[in-house]
Order: C-alpha cells, then structure tokens, then sequence
C-alpha cells in the first residue's frame, strides 16, 4: 500500500512541475536538412506531454545566446517555489556553445536536441538523435552540474565552451570554411576546407605553458570531452565532468607532420607518437599568432589562456 502510494505522490509531483515548468526551445533552423520541421514536430511533442513551450528560432549567429541570455535576465533573485526554467537548445555544437554562453553559472539547465552536422556533444553524452528518444532524455534525465572550460584572447574576447579549443591547423580550416558550402554540403565544407589550409600550410611556433613548464609547438587541441570530429577520441581520458582539460600538442609543423596526425586520429594511434605532448591539465597559456575555434566555430587569433569553471553548467543527460 506504501508503494502505490509513493508512487501516486511521484506522478502528483511530476504533473505539477509539468504545469508549472516553463520549456524554451531555442532552435536553428539553419542546422541542417529539415531542421525547421525537426523543430517544430518537437515543440508539438512537448506540448502534447503537458509542458508550456515557447519557441525562439535563430535568424543569424548570436541569437541563441542572446535569446539564452534574456531569459536568465528574467530569473527572480530570490528562490522560488516554481522550477527555473528548462531550455533545449535544437541544433549543433555551436548553437550549444552560444546557448551555454548566455546562461553559464545560472540555475537555469540546458538539454539538447541533435540537429547539427556532426553532433559531438550528443555522441558524447549519449544523446540520440531520433526525436522522442531526445525528448524522453531532455524532458526526463538528471541536471548534472559540469565544469566548462573559459578561454580569453583579450580583454573583450572571453568564452566558455564545453568541447574543446583547436588552434593552429583545425583552427585555421574552420576559419576557411564557406558558409554556404557547409549548409550544403555538411562536413563536405571541413574537407574542402582542410585540404586547402593543407596547401598553403606555413604555421609560426607557438609556445605552451603549463603546470610550471613550457612546451614549443605548432597546433594543439585542448578537449574537455573525449569526442572530436563525430567518433573520433582525440583525448579518450577527458570527461565533462572532471575538473581538468586533456591538452594534446602537435610539435611537427610541416604539411607531412598534419597527414600523420589526422591518420593517426582517424587510426587511434595519435597518442603513441613521439612528437606529441598528451597531458591532463587544469590551466595554460598560450603564445604565439595561430588562429583558435571553440567547438567548432572560429573565436580568433592567439595569445590566449585557457581555464576550466567548476560547477558552471546544468546540463540534462
């Protein structure tokens, strides 16, 4: 008799948060085929649960953190008996990134519906991307409170991210790559893009510095997850969760030296080669002019300093 009333007191509390809960699903139209009718078949499902939903769909970049910041705006100060908030952000990584941006180290939790090109994040957090199955995760799982990585590259340029950060050569091919090759072409736009900044590759030295010591090298990835690219594990020991970065640092800069590399990802190899660094670390700093994205979109130009945020992020998986 206690059980079925435990769990009839469960269902009670359940159906009120419903009611009281309001869902924002900030989505991208942009991010991919169907994106738009994605979204919509989604706030339809949430609705059809119970929940209030309000759509917000990005027209430019920006717009996701903007829409993600206003809504943290209109936070009551004071502690409620009404749930914060929940936003799913529908789209890739980057509509993510900027979603994470406008509402870091608020009460306010964040899930995610797949949509993207490549999707990192999902794979990352096991996230799939058939809609109900994403809906069921977003609506029902955990808040966990994960650290996010911040990085600066000058008084006005401060971000935080929950990837990674490449500088040097993957940096150099998101910063290539065209737009509306992307939109159409998916990861097509990366390969066109990566094979020309192979061409015309002429990297300066940068130099790494952490935990006491310097280091000298040409590209790097710092990863606060494991996951890079889709599947591949670039840093199989980096977790959300953990309260350090996996710093792996290319010390070859010729054209060769990047072939080695991206076989070497691609083969899961990378770690056993010579001329790289792979360590665990908390803070670094780095010199030098390389060119810098944050998962998966461009930021801008070295020197920079990088940290990890604990407790940042509400993140629904």
């Amino acid at each position: 008799m206690r059980k079925r009333d435990e769990t009839k007191t469960y269902q009670t509390k359940t159906a009120q948060i419903q009611i009281m809960r309001k869902i924002f699903l900030i989505g991208n139209p942009a991010a991919g085929r169907n994106a738009l009718k994605t979204i919509k078949e989604a706030s339809a499902i949430i609705k059809s649960r119970g929940y209030d939903v309000k759509v917000l769909l990005t027209e430019k970049r920006g717009d996701a953190e903007s829409f993600a910041r206003e809504i943290a705006a209109n936070q009551p100060l004071v502690p409620s008996s009404q749930p914060p908030p929940l936003i799913i952000a529908a789209g890739g990584d980057g509509t993510y990134n900027e979603v994470i941006n406008g509402i870091a180290q608020s009460d306010i939790p964040m899930a995610i519906l797949p949509l993207g090109t490549t999707n990192v994040l999902a794979k990352e957090l096991g996230i799939p991307e058939d809609i109900e199955e994403a809906l069921d995760i977003a609506l029902g799982a955990e808040a966990h409170d994960v650290r996010l990585g911040k990085i600066t590259l000058s008084e006005h340029i401060s971000r935080y991210f929950c990837l990674m950060v490449g500088i040097g050569y993957d940096a150099d091919t998101v910063y290539g790559i065209k737009e509306k090759i992307k939109k159409y072409s998916g990861k097509g736009g990366y390969i066109l893009s990566g094979l020309k900044t192979l061409a015309e590759w002429a990297p300066d030295k940068l130099t790494f510095t952490f935990d006491g010591k310097s280091l000298e090298g040409y590209s790097a990835i710092i990863c606060k997850i494991s996951k890079y690219a889709g599947n591949f594990r670039v840093a199989p020991d980096a977790n959300i969760e953990k309260d350090n970065f996996c710093a792996f640092i290319m010390h070859g800069g010729r054209r060769r030296d990047i072939l080695r590399y991206i076989s070497g990802i691609i083969a899961g190899r990378h770690l056993k080669f010579k001329d790289i660094t792979y360590q665990e670390i908390k803070k670094m700093e780095v010199e030098g002019s390389a060119h810098v994205q944050i998962d998966g979109d461009y930021l801008g130009i070295t020197p920079a300093k990088i940290e990890t945020v604990p407790c940042a992020l509400k993140l629904v998986y």
